[in-house]
């Protein structure tokens, strides 16, 4: 599974362009893990656009993932849910989608990263990591200092999430984490496909970087 760069994938952050036409894009620059979300949606408009998004993402041989609902997980066939703090505890959404289906947890503190791997969490989705304006109710930003020592207490990937741009991407992957996910960065940019390209190669530098750290200090 390739979580380097994961699109949260949120119609209303399209820009009144269609919604699978900006995800399919930003797939064909380099996103390999997509999460479809929509707070506003009822259970059957999800299925619909959830089983286009399918098709799309497994075309670009991506991970779908569906947030918040086990359940509509399971409906769209897809290859996992992420849950956050107000949806099913991870050991519930473990049993309704035992492994090999995949579990993503939102942390935005070492308890709660503890605790997600302890319940089965295939990864982490931890922030906001800078200030944010994509999702009202984040929080204050963690800081790259607190990714780093969150990312460093697990063994399973970290994800950064939050504020998170073309030119900050670089220092989230070298805070440790595996990789990014981004909402606004991709769904309102002017040409999705180039900047999630873009995106991408930082993305890979810095963690060519980091590998190269790692053994010269082994």
């Amino acid at each position: 599974m390739d979580l380097l760069l994961y699109l949260v994938a949120d119609p209303e952050h399209s820009v009144d362009r269609p919604f699978l036409q900006v995800v399919a894009a930003a797939l064909s620059g380099g996103v390999r893990a997509v999460q479809l979300r929509d707070k506003h949606a009822s259970a059957r408009e999800l299925l619909v656009v959830g089983e286009e998004l399918r098709r799309i993402a497994r075309s670009h041989s991506a991970t779908f993932l569906v947030n918040d609902r086990p359940d509509l997980a399971l409906a769209l066939e897809a290859d996992g849910v992420h849950v956050g703090p107000e949806d099913l505890p991870p050991g519930e959404a473990r049993r309704l989608l035992p492994k090999p289906r995949v579990l993503g947890v939102s942390a935005g503190n070492l308890r709660e990263a503890l605790s997600a791997q302890e319940f089965g969490a295939d990864y982490l989705g931890v922030g906001p990591v800078f200030p944010t304006l994509t999702k009202k109710d984040a929080g204050e930003p963690l800081g790259l200092d607190v990714l780093s020592k969150m990312a460093a207490s697990v063994s399973i990937p970290v994800i950064g999430i939050g504020g998170i741009t073309v030119e900050n991407a670089a220092s989230v992957i070298e805070a440790g984490c595996a990789g990014v996910a981004v909402v606004s960065a991709l769904m309102r940019a002017d040409d999705p496909e180039e900047a999630a390209r873009a995106l991408r190669t930082r993305l890979e530098e810095a963690s060519v970087r980091v590998s190269r750290r790692v053994r010269e200090s082994s």
